[in-house]
């Protein structure tokens, strides 16, 4: 199945993309299945009231990571890339007083988030950690339609046929999808070296098969304005960011800081590390107060792409528009092998498939715009990754703020250093990235559930309050 750059890299709205962005857009489905007419009901039925169910890891942190309110705004009718961030608390209060949601489009139903919203920690649904039941009942109580949903990471969803199909389909594309259907980094590498192209070009190849090049370079373009809004307005911001936790924003105080010392010219031998640090950590707390971030290739890793091609920008003088668009090819190039083959959701195989992967990606875009081989590039991916296995899942509160913001900022760091590695390499490495990729997925697998993305362990479990 083709992954396409748009794919991995979606715009929406934190603090999740699988809590959060994938319930959301599951709501907003099911919403579209109650109004079809491809499912049996009475003669005379009318659905009056809508319910659901949130499960696994959804039930476990739904709330800290907003998964009750994105199922509430969805199932009124609002969706990731429109919703407005700043208006959702009105729209909630609004939905919790009249008990009702009115998407358009569709006639009013009952709808009470206190009862018709349950988080079930008890039942766990079998196809994956995030699964949500939504139901629609007429004005009797009787169940006229059930649907189940699962949010499998970065936004996406599956329902359980589709789920059950993706289990079932052979990992490898049809070659007549696109001209250079890589599976693995293997076949990357085999196809590059054959067509003498790179990476990046080999997927812009691939994209242009479904899309014209002038639509391509315009999303491209917007994925880096929406990634670069919210790293300018996490820079902006101060206060303490939404939960409970009392965490108080740091990215403009250190931002402020590393400009006058810029200005001043004051010698700095960690400033590369410190200006990652602070873009990352920008656009993660933007993410943890729920504001428009983008998936890259989750929201609980949204800082490391972004941060990396920041600082690309303010360090390199030769970053322009098409080396920002080759670094987003490449990065998604790398995110869609690790997903094809393992996991990007913490729900499944923990922190190393989000940051792991981001990193990874960061480390990839990076190498390839310092004029990286394809060869160079395959290992500064590989790095990035290796040094990320066996990392767990643990948000302190079921938040996406601690450990997660800081997290961002040292895989940024990392990602940097993997690229820098094997740009002064010659591509020749002992650990390749589909074996790192194996690992993860492996490691994933083995890993107690407890360490992914449940708060039932960890930091999670072990922070002390004061």
């Amino acid at each position: 199945m083709f992954l396409s750059v748009f794919d991995l890299f979606k715009i929406g709205i934190g603090p999740s993309s699988s809590h959060t962005m994938g319930p959301m857009t599951a709501a907003e489905r099911f919403l579209a299945e109650v109004a079809g007419d491809d499912w049996p009901r009475p003669a005379g039925s009318v659905v009056h009231r809508l319910g659901v169910s949130l499960h696994g890891s959804l039930a476990f942190t739904g709330v800290g990571h907003g998964t009750d309110r994105a199922v509430i705004l969805g199932l009124a009718g609002y969706n990731p890339l429109t919703v407005d961030p700043d208006r959702m608390d009105e729209q909630l209060a609004t939905i919790a007083a009249e008990k009702m949601v009115r998407p358009a489009g569709h006639q009013p139903y009952q709808f009470d988030p206190q009862s018709d919203l349950v988080l079930d920690k008890k039942e766990a649904l079998p196809g994956h950690a995030n699964g949500m039941a939504f139901n629609a009942y007429d004005a009797d109580g009787r169940r006229l339609l059930r649907r189940i949903y699962y949010s499998v990471g970065g936004g996406f969803v599956v329902s359980e046929e589709e789920l059950q199909t993706l289990k079932n389909q052979s990992r490898k594309p049809e070659a007549s999808d696109v001209p250079f259907p890589f599976a693995s980094a293997r076949e990357m590498l085999a196809m590059a070296a054959e067509s003498g192209l790179s990476i990046a070009e080999m997927k812009r190849a691939n994209e242009e098969a479904h899309m014209t090049r002038a639509d391509l370079d315009a999303g491209l373009d917007r994925i880096w304005q929406a990634m670069d809004a919210c790293i300018e307005r996490g820079l902006s911001q101060d206060g303490i960011m939404p939960g409970g936790l009392n965490v108080r924003r740091r990215a403009r105080q250190l931002h402020d800081r590393l400009e006058e010392d810029w200005r001043q010219n004051r010698p700095n031998p960690l400033a590369a590390n410190d200006w990652l640090s602070v873009f990352a950590m920008a656009v993660n707390e933007e993410n943890a107060s729920g504001g428009r971030v983008v998936t890259a290739p989750t929201n609980g890793a949204a800082g490391v792409v972004p941060a990396v091609m920041r600082y690309w920008q303010k360090f390199h003088v030769d970053a322009d528009a098409n080396g920002i668009r080759d670094f987003l090819l490449t990065a998604a190039a790398i995110g869609g092998i690790v997903k094809h083959n393992a996991s990007i959701s913490g729900a499944e195989v923990g922190c190393q498939g989000e940051v792991g992967s981001a990193s990874a990606m960061a480390a990839a875009g990076l190498a390839a715009v310092l004029g990286g081989t394809p060869a160079q590039v395959e290992n500064a991916a590989e790095i990035a990754l290796e040094h990320h296995l066996g990392m767990t899942c643990d948000p302190v509160a079921g938040l996406v703020q601690v450990p997660c913001i800081e997290r961002n900022a040292l895989g940024s760091v990392k990602a940097v250093t993997a690229a820098s590695l094997a740009v002064k390499g010659d591509g020749t490495h002992f650990v390749s990235l589909d074996a790192a990729v194996e690992t993860m997925r492996q490691t994933g697998v083995d890993m107690n559930e407890r360490y992914k993305e449940t708060s039932l362990g960890g930091l999670a479990v072990n922070v002390v309050e004061c």
